[in-house]
């Protein structure tokens, strides 16, 4: 087993880089917080790794920009996304504002505001990978299939080509052009 990352400043960059162990340390060091907290204030264990795997996301993502800066410890950070996420997971349930019991200290004197425009961009994103698969699905064949060929199996014109068929890869760039400008269409569309 490696040795642990001794700062968070090497936690947070062995992340960025996504490196397991910086993960299953990050795990190992607030997990328990996160799901405590979680599970006294009406959340199941499966609530906790749920919101907790949605918090690192945020965390993994916003590592990754060089501009970040943490201005608290990971462990704090990653309490205020779960608990703001959890607060919106209620507030979608019951539609009302609820009020949560803090007990640990561990939260920035502004309430965790400051880590509110780091769950929203996320939840946006979030809103708008579904929007993207839906648009996906009624886009229809070859265009489907060549498009997640190319974006999401990061293969090659050259072997998109020989695939589907296309005598040369210029050919199956041009195809991937017209298949983007409908799934664009259908995508915007979706959002009027």
């Amino acid at each position: 087993m490696q040795s642990p990352l001794n700062t968070e400043q090497q936690l947070l960059a062995a992340l960025a880089d996504g490196q397991r162990v910086a993960t299953e340390q990050i795990y190992r060091q607030n997990y328990h917080i996160v799901s405590g907290w979680l599970i006294k204030n009406g959340g199941s264990s499966t609530d906790a790794a749920d919101l907790f795997q949605e918090a690192m996301v945020v965390l993994f993502g916003k590592a990754q920009e060089e501009d970040f800066r943490l201005t608290c410890s990971i462990g704090t950070y990653l309490f205020a996304i779960s608990k703001h996420l959890w607060y919106k997971k209620l507030q979608r349930q019951s539609r009302e504002p609820v009020a949560l019991h803090d007990n640990t200290g561990d939260e920035d004197e502004d309430g965790g505001l400051a880590y509110e425009d780091d769950v929203n961009a996320h939840t946006e994103r979030e809103t708008h990978y579904e929007q993207l698969d839906a648009a996906l699905e009624q886009i229809g064949e070859p265009c489907r299939s060549l498009l997640k060929a190319y974006y999401h199996k990061d293969k090659s014109m050259q072997e998109i080509a020989a695939e589907f068929g296309y005598t040369n890869p210029d050919n199956a760039k041009t195809q991937k052009y017209k298949c983007l400008a409908r799934l664009r269409k259908i995508f915007y569309a979706g959002l009027e």
